[in-house]
């Protein structure tokens, strides 16, 4: 063995002790309640828990309303977040600076205290509401509140920064010389865009894409402030069983399977990154 390799292993070793601790601390933190909460769900050897989750509608709704819900936000955060970090890391020093600055901002804050300010900004007679008003654009105020508008409004808020971040590491390693090679040659920007610089930064969106859609299938405080009860998410149904029902063998049941759903989602997303072409 060369001394580099043995310089390496040591490394590896270093590494790997000094990561212990913080592997004891998850362990005990979320997989010790995780599997308890799993053991629950099957108290007695019994599945009917699972099988009243994945056979009655209401509950298979849900779960389809939670994985919708989790597209579409995934869907508006690339939509609204592409554009942004392109512009970030195409801009100057300074203003990239002050772009990752404001999109870091809302991470100092609490959701909570971020969902509560929605819920002002829009109620029926919230700023939104009596801005148009006022503006004369809408004659009554819109149902921006206790719906899935609301709902959407708020999870793309707040899942965002996690698109945005990601495509702008993702364009920022895109050669300028190829986008300029593609204009020389004859190419509007437009195409260059869209055959240079959007294929390049494809693991980027997929990245942004990933922590978006399996963050979304979590979500709580959200759906519950600005849902108003109407908008039912897993995460929801959850806490209704455990809070108010106690029963914890369904909430377990439902605990496992939005986690097996989550894991097969990401899954699933990571196999098509692999396989995409490079």
């Amino acid at each position: 063995m060369t001394p580099a390799d043995r310089a390496r292993r040591r490394a590896v070793g270093s590494a790997i002790a000094l990561s212990v601790p913080g592997m004891l601390v998850l362990l005990a933190l979320f997989a010790v309640p995780l599997l308890r909460l799993l053991a629950l769900s099957v108290e007695g050897g019994s599945l009917t828990a699972y099988e009243k989750a994945l056979t009655n509608e209401l509950y298979l709704r849900v779960i389809f309303e939670t994985f919708k819900i989790a597209a579409i936000v995934t869907f508006f955060t690339f939509v609204l977040g592409y554009p942004v970090a392109y512009v970030m890391a195409t801009s100057g020093r300074i203003w990239q600076i002050v772009g990752i600055a404001f999109v870091l901002l809302p991470f100092w804050t609490s959701i909570l205290v971020r969902t509560y300010a929605w819920m002002v900004l829009l109620g029926r007679n919230g700023v939104v509401n009596r801005t148009l008003m006022g503006l004369g654009l809408i004659d009554g105020p819109l149902p921006l509140l206790n719906n899935l508008s609301g709902v959407l409004i708020g999870m793309v808020h707040v899942l965002l920064p996690y698109m945005i971040l990601p495509v702008f590491n993702a364009v920022k390693k895109v050669d300028p010389t190829l986008v300029l090679a593609a204009e020389g040659l004859g190419a509007p920007r437009w195409r260059a865009f869209l055959h240079v610089t959007l294929p390049l930064t494809m693991n980027g969106v997929m990245a942004g894409m990933t922590l978006v859609f399996t963050l979304s299938l979590g979500f709580f405080i959200t759906p519950a402030l600005l849902g108003g009860g109407r908008v039912v998410m897993i995460a929801n149904l959850i806490e209704e069983q455990v809070r108010e029902l106690l029963n914890w063998a369904f909430a377990g049941a439902l605990s496992a399977i939005l986690l097996a759903l989550t894991l097969l989602a990401f899954w699933g997303i990571s196999r098509i990154m692999r396989t995409r072409p490079a």
